[in-house]
């Protein structure tokens, strides 16, 4: 960044702050070259867990994966998570993990098998990024269940930002019980 883009956005925030406007926290490059969200999860990478600490906040739990270089991963970042109606509703909705489909991090799985990021990609089939995981409210009995019945919904590669918030709400007001997403998106008001 030169000095002259510097000043411009050190402008933008003082002008949006005179106006009494709210500026949006910018994802992080981390270490692993995956942009990083200020509100999303922390945790120990231990899933039944987070599902279970997103549960008693009254939330559900996803899991986004990425990968270094994703340029729809970091689209998602950049537009839809900066639009404040898509990102207040999934913060006041949801725990999002992030994962990297390529990492090697250490992540106990519901049935507490201890796998790396990558091998739990390929456990539950993510082939794609970014991709939504979504997860039933409660871990209970997720141990007995095939890794693909585990989920509520999936969300895989790229969505518009009212798309990509849609299905968010689709999980939240738990819409899978009796239709599909497309069925859903054509039940929403235009």
């Amino acid at each position: 960044m030169d000095r002259r883009q510097f000043l411009i956005g050190n402008l933008a925030v003082g002008a949006s702050a005179l106006a009494g406007g709210v500026t949006r926290a910018e994802p992080v490059l981390t270490d692993d070259g995956l942009y990083k969200e200020p509100w999303f999860l922390e945790s120990f990478l231990d899933l039944a867990e987070d599902l279970d600490g997103a549960r008693k906040q009254n939330k559900r739990f996803a899991i986004m994966w990425e990968l270094k270089g994703c340029p729809y991963c970091k689209e998602t970042h950049f537009v839809n998570f900066a639009q404040p109606r898509v990102t207040d509703y999934i913060r006041a909705n949801f725990e999002v993990l992030q994962l990297n489909i390529i990492g090697s991090r250490k992540v106990t799985d519901f049935d507490g098998q201890e796998l790396g990021e990558k091998e739990l990609a390929l456990k539950y089939g993510v082939r794609f990024t970014p991709t939504f995981q979504f997860f039933r409210e409660s871990a209970d009995g997720l141990k007995a269940l095939p890794p693909a019945e585990r989920e509520v919904a999936r969300a895989p590669g790229y969505m518009r930002p009212d798309d990509f918030r849609a299905m968010f709400r689709f999980v939240r007001e738990k819409a899978y019980e009796g239709k599909s997403f497309r069925d859903f998106l054509k039940s929403l008001p235009s």
